[in-house]
């Protein structure tokens, strides 16, 4: 049966899949989701999102101290403040008082020393484990959890993170002073107009630079990659969730701190785990909504996976040749698996003919030499050898020798009906 990952082979689309209706996807999304268990999931990868975040921190702001070298030496302060007022857009103002900016600022007296330290390196692999978590529940949600190694599905999650670091680090100053930065390099008059386009464009220009982002991580994340445009549904879709999920639970922040009930001292890192756990939540619920596409909606196979599957299709067809024939098509079979697997059989055919060539002169020289040699013999002695001769080459051609020469003169291994070897053999024409 074809893996609904991989598509179809000929682009078309399974007539016996379930009605194609919006609400059909809608519940085929929760369904999936619910059997793969996504809040044990969401809840794993706030987990490691809340150990990864001082980590997070200190590989981007300490690392941002060099680039403020090309920059100015303004660029780091201005990336703090752009953290922090980003920050206090998403979540709450208790969590950003009492979690982010305290981070932040600590983080930033450390110092660039600290980069090169082994504590720096024990960061990467700890700030690496929320993109362990994520890679994860990707792979749960495409049923690929398993088709890659686990210690190399760990070390790409940590090259993936540390590829995501190096483009923050670059992206972040250009995102922080880009709005202030850009409209300088242009013409006097046309200044006023390009901070117009930036202060409109600015937000939804990130907010597609993170669709794009999240597009990115759910195909990389997957061993059996599917097209860019399948996937940006699930990263659009993760994006309105987790919107709409912070702005839910800043209001419920609020309503709660009105009514006078408090966690005390717990509410702000209870607030911040459950921002993270929506961030889980909603990369988690767009990976399961790119699969129930995938599932209606087989996307058509690239060229990569028709290669693969022609492969898969060559391999199998060498084996069914094996299985029904034994070993006579061998060789039939080992070019079909070679063509299937990329390998090349060098030297098969000739040393196939040169081994049957060997054989058939083989085949004369001995036939004739022993019917020669036994013709003043009895015929039963010379019938029973030439038989015996036959048997060993498994009943195939051995030539077309001549009975006036004492030859094989069936070129069947003297079997019971061959005519020279049963009457002309014992006595000879000449006698």
């Amino acid at each position: 049966m074809l893996d609904p990952e991989m598509g179809s082979p000929t682009g078309q689309d399974d007539r016996s899949a379930p009605e194609r209706r919006p609400l059909r996807l809608v519940a085929r999304t929760i369904t999936k989701a619910w059997e793969g268990n996504i809040f044990s999931e969401a809840a794993e990868a706030a987990f490691w999102q809340v150990l990864s975040f001082p980590p997070l921190l200190l590989g981007l702001l300490g690392s941002i101290g060099y680039v403020g070298e090309w920059f100015g030496p303004e660029v780091v302060q201005a990336v703090r403040d752009k953290i922090v007022s980003t920050c206090r857009t998403i979540f709450s103002g208790d969590v950003v008082n009492g979690v982010i900016t305290p981070t932040v600022d600590q983080i930033l007296t450390v110092g660039k020393g600290e980069i090169v330290s082994v504590g720096f390196l024990i960061s990467l692999w700890a700030g690496s484990s929320a993109m362990a978590s994520f890679v994860d529940a990707v792979t749960v949600a495409h049923g690929q959890y398993g088709v890659r190694h686990e210690v190399w599905q760990r070390i790409f999650a940590l090259l993936l993170y540390v590829v995501s670091l190096v483009l923050l680090i670059i992206g972040l100053p250009v995102l922080a002073l880009g709005p202030d930065v850009l409209p300088r390099f242009l013409p006097d008059r046309w200044q006023a107009v390009a901070e117009a386009w930036l202060s409109a464009f600015y937000y939804p220009v990130i907010g597609v630079l993170l669709v794009l982002a999240l597009a990115t991580l759910y195909k990389l994340a997957l061993p059996r990659k599917l097209p860019w445009h399948r996937l940006a549904p699930g990263a659009a879709l993760a994006m309105v969730v987790f919107i709409l999920s912070s702005v839910g639970l800043r209001l419920y922040i609020r309503w709660i701190t009105t009514t006078g009930y408090t966690y005390g001292a717990l509410a702000t890192p209870i607030a911040f785990l459950l921002f993270v756990f929506f961030i889980g939540l909603a990369i988690t619920i767009g990976a399961y909504f790119n699969s129930a596409i995938q599932e209606m909606w087989p996307a058509r196979m690239t060229r990569r996976q028709r290669r693969r599957w022609r492969r898969l299709e060559l391999v199998r067809a060498a084996e069914r040749i094996m299985s029904r024939d034994g070993g006579e098509a061998a060789d039939d079979a080992e070019e079909l698996r070679a063509r299937g697997t990329g390998r090349k059989v060098a030297g098969r055919g000739g040393s196939r003919g040169k081994a049957a060539g060997q054989g058939k002169a083989g085949g004369q020289g001995k036939a004739g030499g022993q019917g020669g040699h036994g013709g003043g013999k009895s015929g039963k002695g010379v019938r029973r050898r030439v038989a015996g001769r036959g048997g060993k080459r498994g009943g195939t051609k051995s030539g077309s020798g001549d009975p006036k020469q004492g030859g094989d003169p069936g070129g069947t291994g003297g079997g019971p009906g061959d005519k020279g070897a049963a009457g002309r053999t014992g006595q000879p024409e000449n006698a």
